[in-house]
C-alpha cells in the first residue's frame, strides 16, 4: 500500500525531528463500554475494504471491537485487498457494488470517485473531528467543498531505521546529512552488513524515496508543481533528484540481496531485513509504521534506532507524512455512528497503544504509545499545522497508485538500471500526461 502512503499522504514542513520521548498535557476520556439508549437502537452491517493485513488489519479490529462495544448491533465485516484497493474499488463502483467504506490513501482517487457522485459527505462528523483535530486535518478531508474523509492513521514517513547493533558495530551514529549518510553507507558495508534494504516489489516505496528527496533538493514549491503535473518529469530538477536517488539503489554491492534481491524483495521483508539480529541490512527508508510491520521480535531502542531522513546540500528539515482517509460510498445510521467513533480519541488509542501508529487526533495521550520512538514520531504528526498531500497520492490513481504501472512500475524499472535517468524521466512523462489527459 502506498502508505500511507499511505498513504493521505501529506507533506509537513516542520523544525527536525528530535527523538526524545514526548509528553502531553491534553488527557484524553478514558474508554468506555458502557453503552447509551442511542447507540443500543444503532443496528446494521458494515462492509469496509482497506489496505490494511496482517498485524495492521488486526491493530484496526481492536478499533472495530471497541465500536462494537458502543454500539453492539453494528458489525463492522473489514476486508483486507491491499494494494489493489484502487482498482478494486473502482471495478466495484462500476459494477454498481462497492463497499459500505473503504480506507483510501489517494486524495486524487478520492477526488474522482467524488466527481462520479460515488461518495456520500461525511458532514454529520464535522463537529466530532473539529473536537480533536487541528483544522488542516479536515481540510485534507474535503473535496468540492464538503467533508468526505476523516484522517484516521497518518504516519511520519520521513524516517531512516537502523539496525542498533550493527551501527555500533561498524562505529557509525545517525546520520545528519545525505553525504554522510553515503559515508556511514561505505562503512557498514566494509564491517560486513550490506547499508541498504529496499522493498522493491512495492513500486510505494520507491516513489517515498524519491520524493523526500526531491523535496529536500528542488524545494516545497517545485514539489507542489510536480505533485500537480505543472512542470514535467522531464525537468532538470527531477534529473538531479533521480541521480541522487541513484547513488542508493545504485550501489548494488550494499544492497540486501543485490539488485535483483531488492526488485523481489517486499515491504514488511525488507523491515525484517534490518530488524533481524543478525541483520540482513543496516537500514530501511521508510515511515513510522515500519515496527507493526515487522514479523521477527526487535525491541526499540536496544535492537534498532531511527534517524530523520537526512538533509541534502544543507536543506531545511521536512517531514513527509502519510495516512488514510476513510470514506463512506452509503449513508446509514450504523455508517455515520461508525465515522464518527473514528474521529474520537478512543478509537485511535485502541490502535496507538500497540504501535506503528499516529493520528492528528491531538487528544490521544502521548503516554498511549508504547515506547519513546513511537511518543517522538506520533508528536511530530499531531502537532502538524502546515500540510499538503504527498506526491504520488495526488496524481491520478493510473499514475500514482496502480501496482506494476505508472510510478510504481516505472521506478520498478529504475530499480532495475538506474543509470538510465533519461529514459525513466520520458516514462514518467508519457505515462503522467496519459494519465492526467484520462482523468483517472
Amino acid at each position: 500500500m502506498k502508505r500511507h502512503s499511505l498513504a493521505i499522504a501529506a507533506l509537513v514542513v516542520v523544525s527536525a525531528l528530535a527523538l526524545t520521548a514526548c509528553g502531553s498535557s491534553k488527557k484524553a476520556n478514558s474508554t468506555t463500554t458502557a453503552t447509551t439508549s442511542s447507540s443500543t437502537n444503532v443496528a446494521g452491517t458494515i462492509t469496509f475494504d482497506g489496505v490494511w493485513s496482517g498485524a495492521e488489519a488486526a491493530a484496526f479490529q481492536s478499533v472495530i471491537n471497541g465500536f462494537h462495544a458502543k454500539y453492539p448491533k453494528v458489525t463492522v465485516k473489514y476486508k483486507s485487498v491491499g494494494d489493489n484497493l484502487p482498482t478494486v474499488l473502482s471495478t466495484a463502483i462500476a459494477g454498481g457494488r462497492p463497499p459500505d467504506m473503504a480506507d483510501i490513501a489517494q486524495p486524487g482517487l478520492i477526488q474522482q470517485f467524488v466527481d462520479k457522485g460515488a461518495l456520500k459527505p461525511i458532514e454529520y462528523a464535522r463537529s466530532a473531528i473539529a473536537a480533536n483535530f487541528a483544522p488542516a486535518w479536515l481540510k485534507l478531508g474535503t473535496y468540492s467543498g464538503k467533508l468526505y474523509g476523516v484522517v484516521f492513521k497518518a504516519s511520519n514517513k520521513s524516517l531512516v531505521w537502523y539496525n542498533a547493533h550493527a551501527f555500533q558495530a561498524a562505529g557509525v551514529t545517525s546520520p545528519a546529512s545525505w553525504t554522510q549518510l553515503l559515508a556511514d553507507a561505505k562503512t557498514l558495508k566494509s564491517s560486513g552488513v550490506p547499508a541498504y534494504s529496499i522493498g522493491g516489489s512495492d513500486g510505494w516505496t520507491l516513489t517515498d524515496l524519491f520524493e523526500n528527496i526531491y523535496l529536500r533538493q528542488a524545494g516545497l514549491a517545485k514539489y507542489q508543481a510536480l505533485s500537480a503535473h505543472k512542470i514535467k518529469w522531464t525537468d532538470p530538477s527531477v534529473t538531479t533528484a533521480l541521480k541522487t536517488m541513484a547513488q542508493v539503489i545504485g550501489d548494488t554491492g550494499n544492497l540486501a540481496g543485490g539488485t535483483s534481491g531488492a526488485v523481489q524483495t517486499d515491504f514488511p521483508t525488507s523491515v525484517n531485513n534490518v530488524f533481524q539480529n543478525p541483520p540482513k541490512a543496516a537500514m530501511v527508508f521508510e515511515g513510522d509504521f515500519v515496527p507493526g510491520s515487522a514479523t521477527v521480535k526487535a525491541k526499540a531502542g536496544t535492537d534498532y534506532g531511527v534517524f530523520p531522513f537526512p538533509s541534502i546540500g544543507g536543506s531545511a528539515p521536512a517531514v513527509e507524512v502519510g495516512g488514510d482517509n476513510l470514506v463512506a460510498f452509503r449513508d446509514t445510521p450504523a455508517i455515520q455512528a461508525f465515522v464518527k467513533y473514528l474521529a474520537t480519541p478512543q478509537a485511535a488509542e485502541a490502535w496507538a497503544k500497540r504501535g506503528g501508529f499516529a493520528t492528528g487526533n491531538h487528544n490521544v495521550p502521548a503516554s498511549t504509545y508504547p515506547d519513546a520512538i513511537s511518543r517522538s514520531n506520533a508528536s511530530a504528526v499531531s502537532k502538524a499545522t502546515s500540510i499538503v498531500f504527498d506526491m504520488s497520492d495526488q496524481q491520478p490513481g493510473s499514475f500514482g497508485a496502480t501496482v506494476g504501472q505508472g510510478e510504481w512500475g516505472i521506478f520498478q524499472t529504475f530499480l532495475r538500471n538506474p543509470s538510465n535517468v533519461s529514459g525513466v524521466q520520458q516514462q514518467l512523462e508519457a505515462s503522467a500526461t496519459a494519465a492526467y489527459k484520462k482523468g483517472k
